[in-house]
């Protein structure tokens, strides 16, 4: 694992910052594709780890949930938009093929959701603050003491055919109102972060980066109003 600040470790993957979760504290955010559980827990073993919080139900993100809940017998949260998803009483969104393909190969058992988190609730010393548009439960995770923040699928910091590090959005067919994930990308642009953590790409350390691309998002939306 990775030490990306107090209290806070990124996992290792298969293929580095690919597919990525975290520990914050005692929680485990988001467990990759079905195939990460042995990886998953062989590196939390001997942490006090008492939650599963994902950000978004997506394959790349629940797979190795059941598995990990029901080994160490500790709950799993998430927005309540993405409970119906995780529990399989509703299609993953945004409900396409490549979705749905990604959900044979990659997705892990359906499991029950233990605790549905709500804007401001905390997960281990980071606030959740909602940021739809990929899926319509998206959540991210914010610490204001040292402004650390946990994208999620917001935005990405990985080309995923070359793997170089650069900030993208996620394709507008992955995302189910590609508009309002823009405003999301602006919404965490606000909360002006230090040190940003994403699904998928290393950690960005200079803000700079991040405010730039924000504000190519704004842009974008003030574009689209103009045209309307």
């Amino acid at each position: 694992m990775q030490r990306i600040a107090d209290g806070v470790w990124q996992l290792s993957s298969f293929v580095k910052n690919l597919f990525n979760s975290f520990v914050l504290q005692d929680v485990l955010v988001d467990a990759g594709t079905r195939w990460a559980s042995a990886r998953i827990l062989a590196q939390i073993r001997g942490r006090n780890i008492r939650r599963v919080v994902l950000t978004h139900c997506h394959p790349d993100h629940q797979g190795a949930v059941s598995k990990v809940c029901q080994r160490l017998r500790i709950p799993l949260a998430c927005h309540e938009k993405e409970a119906g998803p995780m529990e399989g009483r509703e299609p993953m969104q945004p409900d396409i093929g490549i979705v749905r393909l990604g959900h044979k190969v990659w997705a892990g058992p359906n499991h029950p959701v233990d605790q549905l988190l709500r804007e401001g609730d905390d997960v281990g010393g980071f606030k959740v603050i909602e940021t739809p548009g990929h899926t319509p439960g998206h959540i991210s995770l914010f610490r204001q003491r040292d402004r650390l923040l946990i994208a999620g699928d917001v935005v990405a910091n990985v080309h995923f055919f070359t793997n170089k590090p650069g900030l993208r959005l996620p394709p507008s067919e992955f995302c189910t109102n590609p508009v309002q994930n823009r405003e999301s990308v602006v919404r965490l642009a606000a909360l002006d972060p230090q040190v940003i953590c994403f699904g998928h790409g290393p950690p960005l350390r200079d803000s700079r980066v991040f405010q730039l691309f924000a504000d190519r998002c704004r842009g974008r939306l003030s574009s689209m109003v103009e045209s309307e």
